[in-house]
């Protein structure tokens, strides 16, 4: 039993997640060059048509013609979590499509970067979110830290840049602005109109003034300078040029008095409206300055109710399992079940379109079986198969063994003999299942005994179907991929399986051992025949899982199964399916690794656990009903 059974209904390899595979590149229109590394060589690439020499710098030249494309992991909403994505920035604009083949039929969101804010994420030194105004909010994840900080680099400074031109512009059009377009009211329009037209005659009015007093002040110059040159003692007549004869001094001086007094009084008056105004504008803007502080705070009042109903409603990448983590356990549950909802709907509809031609392979396989049989072919490895014979010379036999050996023993242990608390949690006719609440390092890891009647099957049969490699993605609803690494001998194999992920939970994989035996000392009354399963956990390989962000549980399960006759038949006589019944005992102890809920992992083997037998079972009965009988 694996995580499957906690977070996807109970087989015998861990919980599954999707995959979280991505592959970051950059291309840029340098003659079409492509560059399949990573954003560092994109980097330092991007200058306009001129790939950068061995002995120089990249410069950014012309970021209008600087292209950064590449997968990135980016988050979709709760059900699906993080899908991989084409993201393109061109011309200022951060775009994103479902495949690098779908860029030519328009983008599914894009993103100005001039009013973007480029925020690299606290403790996910993965993700990097691109936001604007707090609402649009892309959360992207790169393969590697070092793509993202070549991402965070490249887009922040395509958008200094881009902000840098944007101030420019606006300071030169700011120099050229009239008086009028320059001012700023709160005002009606008829005020702001009336106050500029007023202002406007005033300084008309000060032009005019101005004209007179320059012209006054010439001819009193004229005057002085031809009355100084006859104290000089000239003899010559006095002339001030232009036929003036003779000047009216005191009038001159009166006049401009009046002017220089008119002169003053229209700049007190025009300060005065100054003033005036400065007062309403003044008494104006403190009451735009309250009416603003009021829409702030319901504002923020707003966005807090927003974000209340977006955990609920729509969690995000933010709340995913971790110690980072604050989404409830209630929430935790109620996600992971859809999730386990959604898979096993994808899975039912699968197997539906494809059971006409399951059915068919099986037939067609059972025959060159059974050709194969008549012939001779598979006696030999037939008669060692499930003795273990072919696999003692292997490193792991001893452990192999001897867990098989240990797991058998505690499966024939009736629940109320080792005095260790089992509790029954289901009950549904012949499935009975009972629990033991262990925790290891805060983490559940309850050990599961179940028992279980199945009529129309033998023992090998559903151990069969249980061990082999080629059916498991029939029967286990959340199983991505299952790698054999190694085949020891034909009953005994090496996996490392990797399982769909659920969000909120992490991605999982297992590495485990998984030995097929028959039993041939301590038959129950009435049974035929004993076949086991017993899969383990192991250290034994030094491959790594494919995707570097699954955590690897660790389980130990076996399946037990007896045939059972009716009264004074033996395998001998000929049979039908229903003179079978099939007795199975299922045990497990899983330890899923990472975090997650303590309640919403019981909460998830009472709903899975019965689910993954009864689908198991009705499987194994519908490949079997019409085939010959296996011993």
């Amino acid at each position: 039993m694996n995580y499957a059974n906690q977070l996807n209904g109970g087989s015998s390899s861990g919980i599954s997640a999707p995959p979280q595979t991505v592959v970051t590149t950059a291309t840029i229109n340098n003659n079409n060059t492509t560059a399949t590394s990573s954003p560092a060589l994109a980097a330092a690439n991007m200058v306009l048509n001129d790939p950068p020499s061995s002995d120089s710098e990249p410069e950014f030249i012309d970021n209008s013609s600087v292209e950064l494309r590449g997968y990135l992991s980016k988050w979709t909403n709760y059900i699906y979590g993080w899908q991989p994505r084409y993201i393109v920035l061109k011309d200022g604009t951060l775009s994103y499509y479902k495949s690098e083949s779908e860029s030519d039929f328009g983008c599914r969101g894009a993103i100005s970067l001039s009013r973007a804010t480029i925020k690299p994420h606290e403790s996910d030194e993965l993700r990097f979110d691109v936001v604007v105004n707090n609402y649009n909010n892309w959360c992207l994840r790169a393969d590697t830290p070092e793509d993202r900080m070549h991402w965070v680099e490249v887009l922040r400074m395509y958008k200094e840049d881009s902000t840098s031109t944007d101030t420019t512009s606006l300071r030169r059009h700011g120099s050229t602005m009239s008086l009028q377009s320059n001012t700023v009211s709160v005002a009606s329009g008829s005020s702001l109109k009336k106050t500029q037209r007023n202002l406007k005659e005033k300084v008309g009015e000060i032009e005019t003034f101005k004209d007179i007093l320059f012209g006054q002040i010439e001819t009193l110059q004229r005057y002085f300078d031809a009355c100084a040159d006859v104290n000089k003692g000239m003899d010559k007549p006095l002339d001030l040029g232009d036929g003036l004869k003779a000047i009216d001094f005191k009038g001159e001086s009166i006049t401009f008095r009046a002017t220089t007094a008119g002169v003053l009084t229209t700049l007190q008056h025009c300060l005065e409206i100054i003033v005036e105004n400065d007062e309403t504008w003044k008494k104006k803007l403190d009451r735009e300055i309250e009416k603003r502080k009021k829409v702030e705070e319901q504002n923020r009042k707003l966005k807090e109710e927003i974000e209340k109903l977006k955990r609920i409603s729509y969690p995000g990448p933010d709340l995913e399992e971790g110690p980072h983590s604050t989404l409830p356990e209630d929430e935790f549950f109620d996600a992971v079940e859809t999730g386990l909802d959604k898979i096993e709907e994808d899975m039912q509809l699968r197997v539906k379109l494809k059971l006409q031609s399951q059915q068919s392979q099986i037939s067609t396989h059972n025959s060159v079986n059974a050709s194969a049989t008549e012939n001779g072919e598979n006696d030999d490895v037939d008669a060692e198969f499930g003795t273990g014979a072919l696999a003692r010379s292997h490193d792991l036999w001893e452990e192999i063994d001897r867990v098989c050996l240990e797991q058998l023993h505690y499966a024939r242990q009736g629940v109320g003999q080792d005095g260790n608390g089992w509790q029954i949690f289901a009950d549904e006719g012949e499935i009975k299942m009972y629990k033991r609440e262990e925790e290891v390092n805060g983490m559940v890891v309850d050990p599961l005994k179940a028992y279980h009647s199945v009529k129309g099957v033998t023992a090998r049969e559903m151990c069969h179907y249980f061990f082999m490699p080629e059916f498991r993605n029939e029967w286990e609803t959340t199983l991505e991929d299952c790698t054999i690494l190694e085949k020891i001998s034909p009953d005994t194999y090496l996996f490392l399986q990797t399982h769909k992920r659920v969000w909120p939970a992490s991605q999982r994989d297992a590495l485990f051992w998984s030995h097929m035996r028959k039993i041939t000392d301590g038959l129950d009354e009435g049974a035929v025949d004993t076949w086991i399963v017993c899969n383990n956990s192991t250290n034994y390989s030094t491959q790594e899982s494919k995707n570097g962000k699954c955590v690897r549980i660790f389980l130990t399960v076996i399946m037990a199964c007896q045939t059972h006759l009716p009264p004074g038949k033996t395998k001998g006589d000929k049979l039908t399916r229903d003179d079978l019944t099939c007795k199975v005992t299922y045990c497990s102890v899983v330890n899923p690794g990472g975090w997650a809920p303590a309640s919403a992992l019981r909460a998830i083997y009472k709903r899975e656990y019965p689910k993954f037998l009864k689908r198991f079972t009705s499987y194994v009965i519908d490949q079997r009903k019409d085939q010959p009988i296996m011993f």
